[in-house]
């Protein structure tokens, strides 16, 4: 399991002495946690690995959203810094699915959901998000699907 595999990278880190590393597994510890808080509440995903998979997918995307704020910005000491972070974060994610994978799974889920026009978008997003929301970079596949609707 990721969650595993986390915690045993951080006791590594903390053992090999490497501050940055072990703080950014912390972060991730940490946003994990919040998340198994809110899961009580609400309706957890079945498998746990789709819940740490999600919560990392969403600390990779503040952190290239945050380079290229820094970036921009000049300050290019932060933007640094949230790399390391997003190294350290993308070690735990799963291989993404490439282009031609992405576009047969959009294929795919316009057969299975009858797909056949633009306003069917949310069909065919809602069956890939079930099928590969893991492994899959939705903000990619989106545009994807709207180029193969139109």
């Amino acid at each position: 399991m990721i969650r595993d595999d986390i915690k045993q990278a951080t006791i590594a880190s903390m053992k090999a002495g490497d501050k940055e590393r072990t703080a950014t597994l912390r972060l991730i510890g940490a946003k994990i946690k919040d998340r198994d808080i809110e899961a009580r509440t609400g309706q957890a995903p079945a498998n746990d690995d789709d819940l740490v998979t999600e919560v990392l997918q969403k600390m990779a995307k503040q952190r290239r959203e945050s380079i290229t704020m820094y970036v921009d910005g000049g300050r290019e000491e932060l933007a640094e810094q949230e790399r390391g972070e997003l190294a350290v974060i993308e070690e735990f994610l799963p291989q993404m699915m490439d282009e031609a994978a992405t576009r047969a799974a959009i294929e795919d889920a316009k057969v299975t959901t009858g797909a056949d026009s633009i306003k069917d978008m949310g069909k065919v997003m809602a069956e890939l998000k079930a099928k590969h929301g893991a492994v899959l970079d939705m903000s990619k596949a989106s545009a994807w699907v709207k180029e193969s609707l139109s």
